[in-house]
């Protein structure tokens, strides 16, 4: 086998923000957008990564597959990819992202797990899917050098359509839970604010380092171990900030569960409750919004959404609001309107239903 070309896929995560790397269990779902890339054998160890959406054509030489010697730049997901799983042929590997970047819907993902799948099947590797996803998230954490959480990579290669995908973000066991929109006239609506992040920055970083000091502060070695109640029993030791943090995660865990029991019951407005309760929680406890999904959030709401909460990492990207269906376009509109007072960028709108995960599209 000379080429193979493999696909993966964004993702939306329904709720359990900020919960991946925090052991907890979140409730992610993949989106139609997805990243393809072709990838072929060469006879050296160059790699030669182009894309369609960059002009620049990068190689690098297996001696400098490193990431001390990382570019930071594009090519470092895939270098940091090929890095993980050991590979040490010269490749080829020509990307085509339809994730939009910086919109908080995982495009980083979408691209190791495209690469990482078609790795995995051109060199007859056979690795299970969720060790795929462990090394996919090596590439992130200790290559490219974001410390995100097990979840984008493990939704993008296990996503299931019409499923939301509940992950154990400790032993990575997932189960399969009925997301079906459309039977009940919804929708859920995807604000892109145009503010797009970089989640390499400290924020993130300093987020996750402060809910590690205060657990081991109280003495316990994952926010599963905690409840609300615990909380407010123990809580009293840590500083305002880092209480806030783990009262967010906390709580967060507990949204996921009970969203969990509510898609089962097919209660969709007390889930929408639930993403509006984990805005709030978002945007005053564990501080990582901003003005332009607050107001994206405040918006939908106001005109009939269900429930809205930003998604991603924070500090910019998307806003989601489960929406029936009729009421999408004043949405957008009303949105729209309330950017351009606010002297805001023009935002994006998507909308999303729960499909496939990772697949491999060709052999040869």
């Amino acid at each position: 086998m000379e080429t193979v070309t493999a696909s993966a896929p964004g993702r939306v995560n329904l709720i359990g923000e900020h919960i991946d790397y925090n052991d907890g269990w979140v409730l992610p779902f993949a989106i139609g957008e997805r990243t393809t890339v072709r990838i072929s054998l060469r006879d050296d160890t160059k790699f030669r990564f182009t894309s369609a959406q960059k002009k620049d054509v990068i190689e690098i030489d297996h001696s400098n597959l490193a990431p001390s010697k990382r570019r930071s730049d594009w090519s470092d997901y895939i270098a940091g990819t090929i890095w993980a799983l050991e590979v040490d042929q010269g490749l080829n590997v020509h990307i085509d992202g339809q994730v939009p970047l910086g919109a908080g819907l995982s495009s980083s993902a979408a691209l190791e797990c495209a690469v990482a799948l078609g790795l995995d099947r051109i060199f007859s590797m056979a690795k299970p899917r969720t060790d795929l996803a462990r090394l996919a998230q090596r590439a992130e954490n200790e290559y490219v050098g974001m410390p995100c959480g097990i979840m984008d990579q493990s939704v993008s290669l296990m996503a299931t359509s019409g499923h939301a995908l509940l992950i154990d973000c400790v032993t990575l066991e997932t189960r399969q839970i009925p997301l079906d929109l459309t039977r009940e006239g919804l929708e859920l609506l995807i604000i892109d604010t145009n503010i797009h992040h970089a989640l390499v920055d400290g924020g993130y970083r300093e987020r996750r380092e402060r809910c590690a000091a205060a657990l081991r502060q109280l003495g316990m070695r994952s926010m599963r171990e905690l409840d609300e109640a615990q909380l407010e029993l123990f809580g009293n030791s840590l500083d305002g900030i880092s209480y806030r943090r783990v009262r967010h995660a906390v709580t967060e865990i507990a949204r996921v569960h009970q969203s969990v029991t509510l898609l089962e019951k097919g209660d969709f407005v007390g889930l929408g409750k639930l993403l509006s309760e984990s805005h709030l929680s978002l945007k005053n406890d564990y501080e990582v919004s901003c003005p332009e999904l607050d107001l994206a959030v405040e918006v939908s709401e106001s005109m009939g959404a269900l429930g809205a909460r930003m998604v991603g990492g924070g500090f910019g990207g998307s806003a989601i609001a489960l929406t029936p269906e009729e009421k999408i376009d004043q949405i957008k509109m009303e949105v729209v309107q309330a950017y351009a007072q606010s002297n805001f960028p023009k935002p994006r709108f998507f909308t999303a239903l729960p499909s496939e995960g990772a697949r491999i599209e060709s052999d040869g």
